[in-house]
């Protein structure tokens, strides 16, 4: 089982959890696109209003799915199987695609 933010125990069985260091780069499995605001509580708008924005899971190399925010810049070249950068941070993971140079590396 594998989680986000990581944590010393299995949210599963309450035994300890070893930490697993994750490669970071991997496919995009399917995804979706936020197209309306979010109600309120526990929303807040940001200052420059509600942008849509694309949410999916990343197939990692190691296997695991992991869900994140997808920082592209055009909604509409969004593909399954494109390749993704994925860095964890504070919230919700986030996915980038991957320059051309980085693939297969």
């Amino acid at each position: 089982m594998t989680v986000y933010p990581a944590d010393d125990t299995c949210p599963r069985c309450g035994g300890p959890a070893d930490p697993a260091a994750l490669q970071g780069t991997g496919t995009l499995w399917t995804w979706t696109v936020q197209r309306y605001a979010p109600k309120s509580p526990p929303y807040q708008v940001p200052p420059g209003g509600f942008e849509p924005f694309a949410l999916g899971y990343v197939e990692l190399a190691e296997g695991v799915r992991v869900a994140a925010v997808l920082d592209v810049d055009d909604l509409d070249e969004i593909r399954i199987g494109m390749p993704l950068s994925v860095t964890a941070g504070p919230g919700v993971p986030r996915a980038r695609p991957t320059p051309l140079s980085e693939e297969g590396s």
